[in-house]
């Protein structure tokens, strides 16, 4: 075993030394009565965001927005990742790795305990991972995810051992996130309304289609949460949203999806504006599996008809960051890949006649999110210069979801992929890019599988090839552009994961 060992500060628990490589009922959501307006007090917190949950269970889907509002905060993790994207300890105090990278040992923290009052033991670590092997109805990225995973075993009340197939350098950081969550095992069977976590807060009411309240959790195990309630608003529309926020109705915008408007915010006596990175990449994805976008050249056409900094600077105001390929600057193998094809409308045609495909016409469809809805009016206006016709449809998230992340129907879309590091989704051609590179699979596979000091060589070759090849059209990198009002504080630069984690933040 690894036996080197450091002491790690974390923000939530104190100093843990780490060693190297519910007696209180959770509340159901209320469902279709009229909010209140939570009162304004220095231990409230009204959060402005976008997308509205599907389900309470992060388990059962793939959106980012149920990890936004409960990862870290409802839900917790054997480890997290911090806003710097360096993994520390959560529910496990300390852990070991063998010398052949394939064996974890957590230890637990003995003092965490579910919102049921139910300890967190290594049974209930199993039971989590255990299921999303088992069970039918688990995200298939979470089942990827943990597919490199072959036994998890309690060795005693606060002992988990977890065996892997394979050494994996991915795998401590997919399970800081969705994949890793521990759920109270005897709130299973409700969790699509009721979660069962061990967090610093608890469902308090949903009302579907308006807002979610998170109340602090009386029985926390952890330090408790500097807020006694937080409440995600949803807006459809940017501009409302914007609006809420300069009449005080609104704490903080988690994302700003009108960049144009930044302005606004420029009194620092009411408002703060933070401005960082996130994990996001806005991918214009392309389906593969489509007749007429088989052929490398088209792909390449599609992208070299695209002024990428055009679009950055009419989508979103500039504020963003041009990436080339499925990777952003805090990943540690990023490189700019953007002159990769680069904007070139002459060479565009070019390649599109070399491949029999002058009078092509496409279907791009996008879910009805700002970045996606303006990104796309820009492509159908590039595109139709370059001879290919597209036809734009929007999509409310729900239908975008099921029509076309899982059914597949498509032949173009723009969506920000959010999970971190998440290159492994190109070597599924059952997800929804159908992409089939049995180069590049060996290429991510070795770069995972490789010792440390050759995981970022050997990832950025992998990352070429999918620049290389087309496999899909990169935008922009997502900005972090987050507004408080002044009176709020610890909400961080990045957002390096899914979560806007409540545990930091504070009002004054």
């Amino acid at each position: 075993m690894v036996s080197s060992t450091f002491a790690i500060a974390s923000p939530r628990r104190g100093w843990r030394w780490v060693s190297l490589l519910f007696a209180v009922a959770l509340l159901a959501g209320c469902v279709g009565s009229t909010p209140s307006t939570p009162s304004q007090t220095a231990h409230t917190l009204v959060v402005g965001a976008t997308l509205e949950p599907p389900t309470m269970n992060p388990s059962a889907s793939p959106a980012a927005s149920i990890p936004q509002v409960l990862l870290y905060n409802v839900y917790e993790t054997l480890v997290l990742m911090d806003a710097a994207g360096t993994i520390k300890p959560l529910l496990a105090q300390s852990w070991d790795v063998s010398d052949d990278r394939t064996v974890y040992t957590f230890r637990l923290n003995p003092a965490a305990k579910f919102a049921s009052g139910r300890t967190v033991n290594a049974q209930a670590v199993a039971t989590s991972f255990n299921r999303i092997k088992t069970e039918t109805a688990i995200s298939a990225p979470l089942v990827e995810q943990m597919a490199v995973v072959k036994t998890t075993e309690a060795v005693d009340d606060h002992t988990v051992k977890v065996t892997l197939s394979r050494p994996s350098n991915l795998w401590l950081y997919d399970i800081s996130s969705t994949a890793g969550i521990v759920y109270d095992p005897d709130g299973l069977a409700a969790l699509d309304t009721v979660p069962a976590g061990s967090g610093p807060f608890v469902l308090k009411q949903w009302y579907k289609g308006q807002s979610i309240v998170l109340a602090a959790s009386g029985g926390y195990w952890g330090t408790a949460p500097r807020l006694e309630t937080a409440t995600y608003r949803y807006f459809a529309d940017p501009n409302a949203m914007n609006a809420a926020m300069l009449a005080g109705d609104l704490d903080v915008i988690s994302n700003l999806q009108a960049p144009d408007a930044i302005d606004q915010f420029g009194d620092a006596s009411r408002f703060n504006v933070i401005q960082g990175t996130t994990t996001g990449e806005v991918v214009m994805a392309l389906n593969n599996s489509r007749a007429s976008l088989k052929n490398v050249k088209v792909r390449r056409a599609i992208s070299m008809a695209i002024d990428k900094k055009a679009l950055l600077d009419t989508v979103w105001n500039g504020k963003g960051t041009l990436i080339g390929s499925m990777a952003v600057p805090t990943d540690p193998w990023y490189e700019d890949l953007t002159s990769i094809e680069g904007y070139d409308p002459v060479g565009a045609k070019k390649l599109l006649a070399e491949a029999k495909a002058t009078g092509l016409t496409l279907k791009l469809r996008v879910p009805t999110i700002a970045y996606a809805t303006k990104s796309a009016q820009f492509v159908e206006s590039a595109l139709r210069q370059v001879g290919i016709t597209v036809t734009v449809q929007e999509l409310d998230f729900a239908t975008w979801l099921k029509d076309v992340h899982n059914g597949g129907n498509y032949d173009m879309s723009i969506v920000a992929h959010v999970e971190a590091r998440d290159l492994r989704r190109f070597t599924d051609p059952a997800y929804y890019f159908h992409y089939d590179n049995p180069d590049y699979d060996k290429q991510f596979a070795a770069a995972d599988e490789a010792p440390a000091a050759q995981l970022v060589p050997l990832m950025r070759k992998a990352v070429r090839t999918l620049a290389d090849d087309a496999a899909a059209v990169w935008l922009f990198a997502l900005p972090n552009l987050v507004i408080t009002k002044a009176t709020v504080t610890g909400v961080p630069q990045n957002a390096a994961t899914l979560s806007f984690d409540l545990t930091t933040i504070a009002t004054r």
